[in-house]
């Protein structure tokens, strides 16, 4: 089993907190998602269950906006990531949302929607590393490794290193990294394939 410092990551939930940190992260296409669930419980992976996600994007000048409603996740999220296939930095600022805000409707009447992305995901923790299994309606499924930083104490050198050593474990080829976001995959932002990028 891979060792891991330990982190308390519950700091990216807490209530009514905007939480800025960092990840270093991947998305890759997930040919066979038992085989990813089945090496995840190997490890002892920590399962929050299967969340039915939308997240909409909004139009913004800069990085990505989106607001996600789910069963178990709803948060205003802002990220700048760059659009390139391997491990790569996020700078995240998450805001939690309650599940009955109006936030859409606001954001939507003063930035406009850019994509709408519904997705099913399972949620796994294994210490400060968030791994999600998605599906999503005609494009088929995915798998996310997030090595996240919230308390500033994890160098991006150690979280760079996690990420590699999950995506080996995992079995990632290099030939499925995906370089971009779900939003511009999906029919309605224009994207031909999971190689464009905004």
């Amino acid at each position: 089993m891979i060792t891991i410092p330990s982190l308390q990551v519950a700091k990216i939930s807490l209530k009514g907190r905007l939480v800025p940190h960092i990840n270093i992260e991947i998305k890759a296409r997930c040919p066979d998602p038992q085989r990813v669930r089945a090496i995840l419980k190997q490890q002892n992976a920590d399962f929050k269950g299967a969340d039915l996600q939308i997240d909409t994007y909004f139009n913004v000048p800069q990085g990505r906006l989106k607001l996600r409603r789910g069963n178990i996740e709803n948060s205003l999220i802002f990220y700048n990531r760059p659009d390139r296939a391997g491990p790569k930095e996020a700078q995240v600022i998450l805001s939690p949302v309650r599940p009955d805000s109006q936030l859409k409707e606001v954001l939507t009447r003063a930035l406009g929607v850019l994509a709408t992305v519904e997705k099913e995901r399972e949620i796994y923790f294994i210490g400060n590393v968030k791994f999600h299994i998605d599906a999503l309606p005609g494009l088929g499924s995915f798998v996310e490794i997030e090595a996240i930083d919230t308390a500033g104490d994890i160098s991006r050198a150690e979280l760079l290193k996690q990420c590699k050593d999950y995506m080996d474990l995992l079995g990632i080829d290099k030939k499925d990294l995906v370089r971009c976001s779900y939003s511009d995959m999906v029919p309605a932002c224009g994207a031909d394939s999971e190689n464009d990028s905004r």
